[in-house]
């Protein structure tokens, strides 16, 4: 009998913010976090973490994760068949929100094991080999000079893109913060802008006919994220790049998206595609249909989806995690620097191996 999973370990802990990260749709000024260790036959473990952007999410995910054990015990070590398995089982429910948080901790930490047991990083594991990826550094909703020193200190660390939340009250405001954060960089440094769903379909189409004149290398989530119709309008309209992915659940909503021509580029998000299994059916799509693709957070285990996605664009860096993590990911002139070891190199922190575990 081959591999089987004989249970998982589940913890939560909230990270402060060393900055608080502000988009015009609200601040963020710490990082809950649901850590996954699944334990198998062989007495490898497989780590996992998704994060619930709010601290009220982060008990209810971390039980109701612990709560799936009895689903995957015994289990082969099948990630993506286990992966299918629970989408199905949890089908009447529905699998948006804390259903597919659990589902993709489980499976990003089986996929983990996998890795480790055949001795290989996990893009090897999917058929790729370790690179460096372009990353870019996130500024938030700042105003145009915290902007422009945030801008100035990613272009010092060798970053050679970043990318602003806007939104203010006025265009004018917007195209305020994008010239400080030019002048600041300078051309060699590419420039995009995140508006978090925050506009109209108008109102996205007469900002982003003014932003195109600034030459900023994408407009991301001009409008609400389920409108595929209102951001096709948008995308059709501007010539600048639509970027959207970062919300939306699993692979059915970015094929609705691409059939839509909701966007020109993807984010997906591994935790919201329910995993590294829901993260190689959206590269496939946006490799059939030509769309780039950047990741959005998680830098460590998308640094090495993105070696196995064949359109790989950009990725997200941010160091929120980091305080967890043993040895977060490189960053080397401004590139991905994917782990080499087995897995998909995450090891937690003392502080996080020495929480107590959440029951089921």
């Amino acid at each position: 009998m081959g591999e089987t999973i004989q249970g998982i370990e589940v913890r939560c802990m909230r990270v402060p913010m060393g900055h608080p990260h502000r988009t015009a749709s609200g601040v963020i000024t710490e990082s809950p976090l649901v850590f996954v260790d699944l334990r198998t036959s062989s007495g490898a473990i497989g780590r996992s973490f998704v994060f619930t952007y709010t601290a009220t999410a982060m008990e209810p995910v971390a039980r109701l994760t612990a709560a799936m054990e009895p689903l995957i015990q015994g289990k082969p070590l099948a990630p993506q068949a286990l992966n299918h398995e629970l989408r199905r089982k949890f089908r009447l429910l529905g699998t948006h929100g804390l259903v597919g948080m659990a589902i993709a901790a489980i499976d990003m930490a089986a996929w983990d094991a996998l890795a480790r047991i055949a001795g290989q990083p996990l893009c090897r594991l999917l058929g790729a080999e370790p690179r460096p990826i372009p990353a870019y550094g996130g500024i938030g909703y700042d105003g145009p000079d915290d902007c422009a020193r945030q801008a100035e200190d990613w272009a010092r660390r060798g970053f050679r893109a970043v990318k602003a939340k806007i939104g203010y009250p006025s265009l004018a405001e917007d195209l305020a913060v994008v010239r400080s954060i030019q002048s600041a960089v300078g051309d060699e440094v590419a420039v995009m802008v995140d508006y978090n769903q925050s506009l109209s379909g108008a109102e996205a189409k007469r900002r982003g006919a003014r932003l195109a004149d600034y030459g900023v290398a994408w407009i991301e989530e001009p409008v609400v994220a389920e409108d595929y119709a209102g951001m096709a309008q948008v995308a059709a309209d501007c010539t600048v790049p639509i970027q959207a992915g970062e919300n939306w659940w699993g692979p059915l909503e970015f094929r609705k998206a691409i059939e839509a021509r909701a966007t020109d580029l993807l984010m997906p998000d591994v935790m919201k595609v329910f995993g590294v299994t829901g993260w190689m059916e959206v590269a496939a799509l946006a490799a059939a249909h030509g769309l780039p693709v950047s990741c959005h957070l998680f830098p460590e285990v998308s640094a090495q989806l993105l070696c196995a996605t064949p359109t790989a664009h950009w990725l997200e860096y941010a160091d929120w995690w980091n305080p967890a993590l043993k040895e977060p990911l490189v960053i080397q002139d401004g590139m991905a620097v994917p782990s080499g070891v087995p897995g998909s190199g995450l090891e937690w922190s003392d502080e996080v191996s020495a929480l107590p575990r959440v029951p089921g």
